[in-house]
C-alpha cells in the first residue's frame, strides 16, 4: 500500500535523560529500569497534556512534535517539574536524573507514524550540545515565542552543529519556573561523591579551588561570575566548568571563543563546544589559539578527580 506523506510546520522537541548509567549501578537493573520507564512515561504524558504528539521514544528520552513553540515550552516546564518531583522523592542512594532538551521549528514530512526532514536533523544535533538540566532552542523557535518567554532566554549566537552546513543561532533558557517555585532539596549534591575531584583556577593574584559539588563554575567578566576574569575580550558569562560522568568538562558559550592548552602541549580550540579537563594547563578566554590575545586562566585538576582527555563535540 502507498505511504501517506504530508508536509507540515511543527516545533520539534528532543528530550533525553542523563544519569542512567549511575542509576543502574546504584539501584540495580530492575530498580533502575523501572524508574527510567516511569520517568519516560511521565515525559510522554506531559507531552500529550500540552497538545504534543510523541513520535518515538529514544532510549532514555523521546522525540515529539507540537503545533506551536508555546505548547512545546509548556511541555518543557511540566517535564522539568515532573523530574524535580521524582528527584526530590528518590532515595538518597539514587543519582539524580538530568533532563536536557533541544527544540527547533520548521517543515517536517509526516509519513504514517514517523517524520523526516532537515528540521528533525537540526533539533537532534542541537541536543548534543545541551548540558545537564539545560534547554536550548533555535532562533526559529525563539522568534515565535511571546516577548515574556523570549526574555527568559540568553542568546548564544551562531553554533555549528554536526552535519549541518550553516551555523544555527541558538538560545539558552536561563531560568525555569520549577526552579523559582521550589526550595532546594540538596538532592543534586548527593549525586556527587564526597571524594569527587576539585579544580584549582588561577588568574593573576586570584586563586580559587572549587569542588565538584560547587559546579557549575561560571567563568566570565561579570562580577557575579563564580570566577571573575575582568578583561574586555572575555564575555560576561564566557564559559562554565561542569562535573558529570566522573569528569570536569569545560564549556564555552562566548562570542570570541576559548582554547585549552594541556601540560603535554595539546591545544584545543573550543567555541560553543566542550572538552573534558585533565591534569593541568591553561584556559584561554577570548580567543581560539595561543596566537590570539586572550585572558589566560591556569587550571589544575586535583587528586580525587581523575579525568581523561575528551574529544571536542
Amino acid at each position: 500500500m502507498p505511504l501517506h506523506a504530508a508536509s507540515v510546520h511543527r516545533t520539534i522537541l528532543f528530550a533525553d535523560l542523563r544519569g542512567s548509567t549511575l542509576l543502574f549501578r546504584a539501584l540495580g537493573n530492575a530498580g533502575a529500569a523501572e524508574l527510567l520507564a516511569h520517568t519516560v512515561s511521565l515525559l510522554s504524558m506531559r507531552t500529550g497534556e500540552c497538545g504534543g504528539v510523541v513520535v518515538k521514544t529514544l532510549g532514555d528520552g523521546l522525540m515529539a512534535l507540537f503545533a506551536t513553540p508555546a505548547a512545546a515550552m509548556q511541555a518543557v516546564q511540566q517535564m522539568q517539574e515532573s523530574i524535580a518531583r521524582i528527584t526530590a522523592s528518590a532515595g538518597p542512594d539514587a543519582p539524580a536524573l538530568r533532563l536536557h532538551v533541544a527544540l527547533h521549528d520548521g517543515e517536517v514530512v509526516e509519513v504514517d507514524q514517523d517524520c523526516f526532514g532537515d528540521a528533525i536533523h537540526i533539533a537532534a544535533r542541537l541536543l548534543e550540545h545541551a548540558g545537564d538540566d539545560e534547554v536550548l532552542l533555535t532562533q526559529a523557535v525563539h522568534a515565535r515565542l511571546d516577548a515574556a518567554q523570549q526574555r527568559r532566554f540568553r542568546d548564544l549566537g551562531p553554533l555549528q552543529l554536526r552535519g549541518i552546513a550553516e551555523p544555527v543561532r541558538v538560545f539558552q533558557l536561563t531560568g525555569t519556573r520549577a526552579a523559582e517555585d521550589q526550595e532546594p532539596t540538596g538532592y543534586a549534591e548527593l549525586s556527587v561523591p564526597a571524594m569527587a575531584g576539585k579544580v584549582r583556577l588561577v588568574y593573576g593574584p586570584t586563586e580559587h579551588v572549587f569542588s565538584a559539588r560547587q559546579t557549575p563554575i561560571v567563568l566570565g567578566r561579570a562580577s557575579s561570575s563564580s570566577f571573575c576574569v575582568p578583561e574586555g575580550c572575555v564575555s560576561r558569562s564566557h564559559a562554565r566548568i561542569e562535573w558529570h560522568g566522573g569528569h570536569f568538562h569545560f564549556w564555552d558559550h562566548s562570542s570570541n571563543g576559548s582554547f585549552v592548552v594541556f601540560a603535554n602541549g595539546t591545544q584545543l580550540a573550543v567555541r560553543r563546544a566542550s572538552c573534558s579537563l585533565h591534569g593541568s594547563g591553561t584556559l584561554g578566554l577570548g580567543g581560539t589559539s595561543m596566537e590570539q590575545a586572550a585572558a589566560r586562566v591556569q587550571f589544575e585538576v586535583l587528586p580525587g578527580g581523575d579525568t581523561q582527555l575528551g574529544t571536542l563535540l
